[in-house]
């Protein structure tokens, strides 16, 4: 049976605007990003979209990013935490090597692309083989979000072009132990 998850992107942050690696570190949502998180609430709520569970990563931008969604308990959980970037979190975003970063954070005390990965999709199945959860919201990170769609990019029906934007929507659908992008979603604040 096919179960939906809506994986969302934390809105705007002071350290996003600032072009700083944030990572594990933590930055206040900004006016927009408080916006933006509003307007994918508005965008969920418009759909008629209700859901069963919700989840955050641990980080503050994303437990408020999800506050601002829904009103409903939700419970955070580790697995969804971004990147970790070692001795570069904090640092301008102009330090970041070439993509991709494979292994190049490990040698500073963070990750390397295949743990993300693991972690990313190792939660995120844990999470949707759980029974009653037909459709989940979930709220993390760019590049956390962006290193789980490469895992299954060979079963989407969308393709990402470009960056996953501060308030980006992406649907999965979930079954087998597989998922599927199936939409792409860009809440516009006006």
């Amino acid at each position: 049976m096919k179960k939906t998850v809506y994986l969302v992107r934390h809105g705007q942050t002071l350290f996003n605007i600032r072009k700083k690696i944030q990572g594990w570190c933590d930055s206040p949502l900004t006016e927009i990003g408080v916006q933006q998180a509003k307007a994918v609430g508005d965008y969920f709520h418009t759909q008629g979209i209700v859901f069963d569970y919700a989840y955050s990563s641990t980080s503050e931008r994303c437990c408020d990013t999800l506050e601002l969604i829904t009103k409903m308990p939700y419970t955070r959980l580790k697995g969804l935490k971004e990147w970790n970037f070692g001795r570069f979190e904090g640092e301008s975003e102009d330090l970041n090597p070439p993509l991709p970063y494979n292994d190049f954070f490990v040698a500073y005390g963070g990750e390397s692309q295949e743990d993300v990965q693991k972690r990313m999709r190792e939660t995120l199945q844990d999470i949707m083989s759980q029974k009653n959860h037909q459709n989940v919201l979930v709220v993390s990170h760019g590049a956390s979000i962006r290193n789980f769609l490469r895992i299954w990019e060979r079963n989407s029906k969308v393709k990402l072009q470009g960056r996953i934007t501060n308030g980006c929507v992406l649907k999965f659908e979930y079954e087998n132990n597989e998922f599927t992008l199936v939409d792409i979603i860009y809440c516009d604040i006006n």
